[in-house]
């Protein structure tokens, strides 16, 4: 038998653009930043933390503020439809109509 095949041209055993390149000439990519901030779950149950140091984090995580538009419907539900122009849902209407229930209420028995 001889030494080279008789399957294809001799194209297809060339390298061409099938070489491969070395090491130091390919492209490097970024190494992944450790620690990062706020990037650990606080309430994650496969955390390796013990229940005093979550109680701890939880104790020092400040609560976000309401915008303007947010504290405003906590008063009137209402309101921020109002605002846009707007006709209130009928869910709004009925809390609204709740509230002013409750508040009346509790003005009748004196605690408010």
């Amino acid at each position: 038998m001889s030494g080279y095949s008789k399957v294809g041209t001799s194209g297809v055993y060339e390298a061409g653009d099938q070489r491969n390149v070395a090491r130091s000439e390919m492209p490097q990519a970024e190494k992944y930043n450790e620690g990062q901030h706020a990037s650990h779950i606080g309430l994650d149950s496969k955390d390796q933390r013990s229940i005093k140091n979550r109680l701890a984090a939880e104790e020092r995580r400040e609560e976000p503020e309401d915008d303007l538009e947010t504290s405003l419907s906590k008063k009137d539900p209402t309101l921020p439809a109002k605002m846009h122009g707007n006709e209130p849902s009928k869910g709004a209407k009925v809390d609204a109509e709740l509230a002013a229930d409750e508040e009346e209420y509790l003005r009748r028995k004196g605690k408010a």
